[in-house]
């Protein structure tokens, strides 16, 4: 499983480790001062021993480029927290193949409407379902139905 944080971020917590071996600490202690497991901290010495600063140096994230760059990821998060009537829809309600035919319509760029859960999931929404409630709903009624009728026929527990 891939670290958090950048690449810069990850280059920066291996040199630092690094320079804690080179000041004399024990790979254990490294392991606990920047928060890895000692086995990292030993792969890191090796490839400092073996390349230098090339073998601890940020290294391109692998798998397949985005197909949206950060500015197009930043104008859909501003377009999904305005929400999706301001993006010309019926409801206020954004579903996957909502953002999908979004994304389509904005940028040109075709994304099934199963992946585009991951694609929100990494600009850091989360998916929610709305609660269906009639129309009809009195909730000082239900209150007053909970603490008073609910309390009185619910069954005690035994002693």
């Amino acid at each position: 499983m891939r670290p958090v944080g950048s690449p810069e971020e990850l280059e920066r917590r291996r040199q630092r480790a690094v320079d804690l071996l080179r000041a004399g600490h024990t790979p254990k202690e490294v392991a606990l001062m920047v928060g890895v497991d000692r086995r990292s901290v030993r792969r890191w010495r090796a490839a400092y021993r073996t390349h230098r600063r090339s073998g601890i140096a940020a290294r391109p994230t692998p798998g397949r480029p985005a197909k949206l760059d950060e500015a197009a990821q930043a104008e859909l998060r501003r377009a999904l927290l305005q929400g999706a009537r301001a993006a010309g829809f019926a409801s206020e309600l954004w579903t996957c193949p909502r953002v999908a035919e979004w994304i389509e319509q904005r940028f040109g760029v075709s994304y099934h409407a199963d992946h585009v859960g991951r694609l929100l999931h990494s600009l850091g929404f989360s998916p929610q379902k709305p609660q269906r409630r009639a129309i009809e709903r009195d909730e000082q009624a239900i209150e007053h139905w909970v603490q008073h009728t609910w309390a009185r026929v619910k069954k005690k527990p035994t002693a």
